[in-house]
């Protein structure tokens, strides 16, 4: 196998950690559904907050007090609502990772050691892993695990 397909771990194996929900690629595919319909919620949720903490920082030295409560109050209601939200995924056990573009992470275990299946909110399916140190830029085809 060329160094391009080794599934080697990194310098820094993680082992596996007690009580930590990990995830078989078709228990991910699973809950995929489910985590997609989330990850759409947050990046909405996100989408808000931003606009609103632009319009607020914006305008602090011309809108009127009023309108400036209105504008925080508006945007802690939708921090409590994105922070319900990753409630729910890290109940189902998976990691939001950015939520402005939906990147979920799933625990998996790959050779003995934790790894890390990624989906982004604009990828139809889980198609991607990698290792805990490498991120989103470290990403390899799921077709590289073999007992995943």
């Amino acid at each position: 196998m060329s160094d391009m397909t080794s599934t080697q771990p990194t310098e820094n194996p993680s082992p596996p950690r007690k009580g930590r929900k990990y995830f078989k690629l078709a228990e991910a595919r699973r809950a995929l559904p489910l985590v997609k319909r989330i990850a759409a919620d947050i990046q909405r949720v996100q989408a808000q907050r931003l606009a609103l903490h632009t319009e607020l920082s914006a305008g602090l030295a011309t809108l009127a007090p009023k309108k400036q409560e209105e504008l925080a109050r508006a945007f802690n209601t939708e921090t409590d609502r994105l922070e319900k939200l990753v409630a729910e995924l890290t109940h189902i056990g998976v990691e939001l990772k950015d939520p402005g573009r939906g990147l979920i992470d799933f625990p998996a275990l790959h050779e003995g050691r934790e790894i890390l299946l990624c989906w982004r909110g604009d990828e139809d399916d889980i198609s991607h892993w990698h290792e805990l140190d490498t991120g989103f830029a470290g990403r390899r085809p799921v077709s590289e695990l073999s007992d995943c």
